[in-house]
């Protein structure tokens, strides 16, 4: 479908225009994540082998970081052009969406590194709140990201060919889609399970718009992903893109963006109290810029499907 958006000669639409700010939401959130050097030396104030495993994590992930603001870059970079020359070609389109999903993977992988950290407690004996609160929200889901999304994006990449059927293309975007949620799910409910258990459930009770978010967490983002996976599974025969419901794939993206748009307003409209929750979603949450894509999910939803 992007192949079909960045080939076409109409100068913009509606969805072009959406993407278009999407991906300067994806290039701006992340040039800013990589410059953004008030982490550096923070291990030196810890003792002992958490010292070690934060040094580590912390420039693997910087490594990582550095291939995503090349996707970043390249993505926007793709979308001036496009609007520059009124399109582009076939050839270039499906090269440049495999150079983004490729260096897409290698961000992912070097979270294993903190999925180690992650576990670590655990393994070696400790099995209070805080070993729980680091399986729940660092192990289990960097371990799950690091191995799932590399797998899905190569397997994407690998199938971006003009002369591949395009179901297979369908298929695997899909599914890509599908074990994206699933890691937004599991990173986000578990940084909340580890709020709650740090400050109480009293964080939750005192504060109507933490209920909403904990509940949109835990609840609200796991029925979307039974919700992708149903429309997953039911368009897996689908051959064409214009014979996909583009609809229903607009209420999914609309969905997660509305998700991100909320926690980020929740917390510049109500100024709730600061907690480890409000620490990884506004400060270290590298997907932030998921709040900018219902601009992409809007148009979908009032696209004309091929009869």
């Amino acid at each position: 479908m992007l192949v079909d958006v960045m080939t076409e000669s109409r100068f913009y639409s509606p969805f072009k225009i959406g993407l278009f700010i999407v991906t300067l939401a994806y290039f701006l959130f992340t040039f800013h994540a990589m410059f953004t050097l008030s982490w550096w030396g923070e291990w030196e104030y810890l003792n002992g082998s958490s010292s070690f495993w934060i040094y580590i994590s912390d420039i693997t992930a910087t490594f990582g970081l550095v291939f995503r603001l090349a996707a970043s870059t390249l993505a926007f970079g793709a979308m001036l052009f496009c609007f520059a020359q009124k399109g582009l070609s076939q050839s270039t389109t499906i090269r440049i969406l495999r150079w983004i999903l490729i260096a897409e993977t290698i961000y992912w992988v070097p979270l294993v590194v903190s999925g180690v950290m992650g576990v670590l407690p655990v393994l070696t004996g400790f099995f209070g709140t805080f070993a729980l609160g680091s399986l729940i929200s660092i192990g289990i889901p960097c371990f799950v990201a690091a191995i799932a999304m590399p797998y899905s994006l190569l397997k994407l990449a690998s199938a971006l060919n003009p002369i591949k059927p395009k179901n297979d293309v369908i298929k695997l975007a899909l599914s890509a889609g599908l074990v994206f949620i699933l890691v937004l799910w599991l990173n986000n409910m578990g940084m909340w399970i580890y709020t709650v258990l740090a400050k109480g459930t009293e964080y939750l009770l005192s504060y109507p718009e933490n209920m909403i978010s904990f509940g949109l967490t835990t609840i609200g983002l796991f029925i979307l992903l039974v919700f992708a996976a149903n429309f997953a599974r039911k368009s897996s025969g689908v051959e064409i893109w214009e014979k996909l419901n583009l609809k229903v794939v607009g209420v999914i993206i609309v969905a997660l963006g509305l998700y991100f748009l909320w926690n980020y307003l929740s917390w510049v409209l109500f100024n709730t109290p600061w907690s480890d929750w409000f620490a990884w979603f506004l400060g270290h949450n590298l997907d932030l810029w998921l709040l900018s894509i219902p601009l992409v999910g809007l148009p979908l939803l009032f696209k004309q499907e091929a009869s």
